[in-house]
Formats: C-alpha cells, sequence, structure tokens
C-alpha cells in the first residue's frame, strides 16, 4: 500500500545518496564517533579526498560556526585523516555498524535545539484539527471538514501580524473557531519552543523514537539552521522533529512530552556551511522530500517546500534571540508543510508510525538523513551529557590552549 503526497520517490541509489546532489563540492562538515583509546566525538570536514579530524583546532562544532568565517576555517585547517567518505557512511547505517571505525553523529554539540512550530498554513490547519480532535485520529478526518470549509486553504496568503491577519482573528472568534494555533500561525509572535537537551539529538542511521503510548504520530521533516553565538546563520542541516499528534491534542501544555524524548530529534546528516555556493537564498528556495517505508510494505511520500512558509527563517532567528542569548549558539528548526492525512490502515484511522518503518528525508542542498523507527523507551538511552563530553575532551587532550 503506497500513500503519496506530491512527491517522488527519494534517492536511494548507493552511498553516496547520502551526501547532496552536487556531492562534496560544499562545504560539509559534522560529528563522528571516533573509536581509539580514549574514543569520543570528532569534528570533521566530508572532502573528496576522505574525511579529516578538526578537533586539534575545533574541539567542538560550537567552536567552529563561531569563526569568523566557519566555511573559510573549515577550508583552512588539514586535519587528520580518519577514512574515506565512503567508509564513513557505510558505517553509519543502523544495521552492521563496525565499532572499529567512525560513524555519524548528530552534527551539534553545545547548541541548544529550538524548534519554530506552526510555521506552514497546511500543517497549522491540522494543529487546529488535533486540538478539536482531542488527540483522537478517529475524530479528525471529520472535523478536517468543518475546518477547512470555515478557515479554507488561503491562509497562506496571510502575512502574520498584519491587519489582515488581526481581521481574520476577529472573525474567528466570533465563529467559536480561534485557536492557539491559529495565534501563533497568524500572530505577531512565532512559537519557538526547546526541541531537545544540548548533546540528545541522534544523527544519520541511528534510531529515531516514539513513545510506546502513543497511538497518533509522524515524522516531521525540516530544515534546521545552525545559528553561532551572534546570532549568524551560518549553515543548515536536515531534520526530524517527530511529532506525536495524540499527546499535543489533549493540550498544547504538553508540548514538552509530545516533542522533547529519548531518540526523539534526528539533525543530520551534516551541516552544509554557508559559502560562495550555498546560504540563504537556496535554502529559501528548498524542497525538502520524505519517504516512509514500512515493514508491512507500506510507503508513505512528501514534500516540504520552503517557499510556502509563512514567516521568513531570518525572521524566526530574529524572534528567538530577541530576549534571549545563545552564547553557544543554537539549531533551530523551521517548521514543516508535511502533515499526514492519509489512512495507513482502517479508514479514518489516518497515519501512524510502526516499529522498523525507515525515515528518509531528502533534500538537493543538504543530502539524506535516514532513521529507523523505534520506541523511545527501547532506544538507546542517553549518557553523553555535558559533563561526560567535556571529560572526554579532557581526557583526549584537546582542551589544553583550546576554547570550547
Amino acid at each position: 500500500m503506497t500513500a503519496t503526497t506530491m512527491a517522488t520517490p527519494v534517492r536511494t541509489d548507493g552511498l553516496h545518496a547520502v551526501l547532496p546532489q552536487d556531492g562534496l563540492a560544499g562545504t560539509l562538515v559534522g560529528r563522528v564517533w571516533r573509536p581509539g583509546n580514549p574514543a569520543g566525538p570528532a569534528v570533521v570536514a566530508l572532502r573528496a579526498d576522505g574525511v579529516f579530524d578538526l578537533s586539534t583546532h575545533f574541539p567542538t562544532m560550537s567552536t567552529l560556526l563561531e569563526a569568523e568565517q566557519p566555511a573559510q576555517a573549515a577550508h583552512s585547517v588539514v586535519g587528520e585523516r580518519l577514512c574515506s567518505v565512503d567508509a564513513l557512511l557505510d558505517n553509519s547505517r543502523a544495521e552492521g555498524r563496525d565499532e572499529a571505525l567512525p560513524w555519524l553523529l548528530a552534527p551539534c554539540d553545545l547548541q541548544v535545539v529550538k524548534a519554530a512550530g506552526v510555521t506552514f498554513a497546511a500543517s497549522m490547519i491540522e494543529r487546529v484539527i488535533e486540538e478539536q480532535a482531542g488527540g483522537d485520529a478517529s475524530r479528525a478526518q471529520g472535523l478536517r471538514s468543518q475546518v477547512t470549509e470555515l478557515i479554507g486553504h488561503s491562509l497562506s496568503d496571510i502575512r502574520p501580524g498584519s491587519a489582515q491577519a488581526q481581521a481574520l482573528k476577529r472573525l474567528l472568534q466570533e465563529k467559536k473557531l480561534w485557536s492557539q494555533y491559529l495565534e501563533v500561525g497568524i500572530g505577531p509572535d512565532a512559537e519557538v519552543f526547546t526541541k531537545a537537551p544540548v548533546l540528545a539529538s541522534v544523527g544519520h542511521g541511528q534510531d529515531i523514537g516514539i513513545r510506546a503510548d502513543s497511538d497518533w504520530n509522524n515524522p516531521e521533516p525540516e530544515v534546521v539552521l545552525a545559528v553561532n553565538g551572534r546570532g549568524d546563520i551560518v549553515g543548515a542541516a536536515l531534520g526530524n522533529d517527530v511529532n506525536l499528534r495524540d499527546i499535543e491534542g489533549r493540550s498544547a501544555l504538553l508540548l514538552g512530552k509530545a516533542k522533547d524524548n529519548n531518540a526523539s530529534c534526528s539533525i543530520g546528516p551534516f551541516i552544509r556551511l554557508f559559502d560562495g555556493q550555498f546560504g540563504l537564498d537556496q535554502l529559501r528556495r528548498e524542497t525538502v522530500h520524505l519517504e516512509v517505508a514500512g515493514q508491512d510494505g507500506y510507503t508513505l511520500r512528501g514534500i516540504n517546500t520552503m517557499a510556502s512558509i509563512s514567516r521568513d527563517p531570518a525572521e524566526l532567528v530574529a524572534q528567538t534571540i530577541a530576549c534571549h542569548q545563545y552564547p553557544d549558539g543554537f539549531m533551530l528548526f523551521l517548521g514543516t508543510l508535511f502533515a499526514p492525512t492519509e489512512d495507513r490502515d482502517q479508514p479514518g484511522g489516518g497515519f501512524t508510525h510502526k516499529l522498523g518503518d525507515v525515515v528518509t528525508i531528502h533534500s538537493h542542498w543538504l543530502g539524506t538523513l535516514r532513521n529507523r523507527v523505534t520506541h523511545c523507551e527501547a532506544a538507546p538511552p542517553w549518557r553523553f551529557g555535558l559533563r561526560a563530553f567535556i571529560g572526554n575532551l579532557a581526557e583526549r587532550g584537546l582542551l589544553q590552549g583550546a576554547r570550547l
């Protein structure tokens, strides 16, 4: 059984399907787990002649992104060659990993992981439906017809915070249909929340988690901005902001339990730094493709077109830092247009994940992020926090004369 949402199949043609469409032409940096005695995370650059460890100059990704010109800084350091790009990508698969060789981690370390929600009209309507349904997937289809009849599909033409948006708010309030999701979708203030603790994100090839008590959930394919401590957008990655629709639908106050769970945040496969070939203008036109392949033979495809976003990425960054500082930088999920409405099993049941689903997220400029779905409770527990990270860097001699 296949469900399609205006999408084409995601690239799966060999190892280099993980790379962007232009291969290694861009400035690709990431983090790997480097085996050894002691083993530990290493900041690396992916180049045509291999994967190079930059850690003696940049012990953390945060340090690299704080450079005056991060892309230039990544190119200026020769580094130590660890392996070929093929070997790294091959060893980053979920199964058959050789722990004597490096594998990819989430590309961020000291950065706070933030997320902007309700930034696309189509997914905004789905949030309203979740709220009206109280998290019950069986009620969603009937409510969807009622809500779209009253709201329509033209919200993407309304600029958040504008006079037109305020007029629509008054109208919907009169119809008793105003929602907290519409407030952040077309009101002046964006929804920005903390998606995951520092160092808790999983990377390409690692299992991604949904809670065992969730019966209605879905992936959220997104562009993730890499922002340094000065508030500069210096690069981007792909991300999966896993969403538990039943839990958030019961109450928006349960957003933390719906969004921040073990292995529920995936970022990768690396950060593509802004350089002469790639920047914010390319991201504004990027299309992110999604494919979910189930062990039951089910396939779901969808897209997230950044051109449809209701708030510009630069505005979302500005709102994030308006009243808060992030001295180590932050990663910012930009939200998604994708919200699956197709039935997977029984009519009216909608889409939800099953264990073993393989989620593949791909875009032209950022490559491919692939994860397999498991329960949060069954995913490897997160143990490598800040104390362990700093202790590991010290043990490996990477803090002597270095700035984190």
